[in-house]
């Protein structure tokens, strides 16, 4: 049996970006390295490089997160990178949604662990949970898919005038690129490649930025959005 990589310990970048809560992003980063191993939830490759390449790449989002919004992180995992989010921006209202139970159970375990109280958990796929959740000024997700699949799946989950904010790595312009099409379709109004993290982590983060109108997913979205409002109990704001 191939034996364990050991966790580095936290860069000094990591007590600049997390601050009060730096012990509960070294524990979650702890938690990742022994059962999220150990679950299946992320490579022991990745262990080594949990800090840089997972961690703080996941935490400079919030530099581009407004204040006081809510949030929904779609196929959040492990929690990347809506826990990191979370442990820097107490001011965000944090929906980490996921379909399978295995990860919903171990991020339910982070969330209690770490005192996370403007967190919820929420097993689901996107489009099974339309209508359901109230609709998000930001939805997060990070190499989950291609980014016309993705805002299919992200921005009918937004409010009108909501954005998405998508951790992509080097081919972001190619993928925006190739998306423009059917991002018109969702009611996309703006789409942009923005990079985050100066100072803190290297190569810097590259975040795509897909900004709606007053129709997240088009006309076809929000008939579907009415029905499902109209069916399902009324929800608190």
């Amino acid at each position: 049996m191939t034996e364990a990589a050991e966790l580095p310990p936290a860069p000094e970048e990591a007590r600049e970006v997390f601050g009060e809560r730096f012990l509960e992003a070294v524990r979650y980063a702890e938690l990742l390295a022994d059962v999220g191993v150990t679950r299946g939830l992320i490579g022991p490759r990745e262990v080594p490089r949990l800090w840089e390449r997972h961690l703080l790449n996941c935490a400079v989002l919030s530099e581009v997160v407004p204040e006081g919004v809510t949030v929904c992180d779609v196929g959040s995992g492990a929690g990347l990178p809506g826990i990191p989010l979370a442990l820097t921006r107490p001011d965000l209202r944090i929906t980490l949604l996921e379909p399978l139970l295995r990860r919903t159970n171990f991020l339910q375990e982070v969330v209690e662990l770490l005192g996370l109280d403007h967190v919820t958990v929420v097993r689901g796929r996107a489009e099974e949970v339309l209508g359901k959740l109230p609709p998000m000024h930001v939805v997060t997700a990070r190499a989950v898919a291609p980014l016309d699949r993705l805002a299919g799946w992200g921005v009918p989950l937004l409010r009108p005038y909501g954005e998405m904010l998508l951790l992509k790595g080097d081919t972001a312009e190619e993928e925006l690129k190739q998306a423009r099409a059917a991002l018109s379709k969702l009611g996309v109004v703006g789409a942009s490649v923005l990079h985050v993290g100066e100072g803190i982590v290297d190569p810097l983060s590259t975040v795509v930025r897909v900004e709606v109108g007053e129709s997240p997913g088009g006309v076809r979205f929000a008939a579907k959005r009415a029905k499902a409002a109209r069916k399902g109990p009324r929800r608190r704001r």
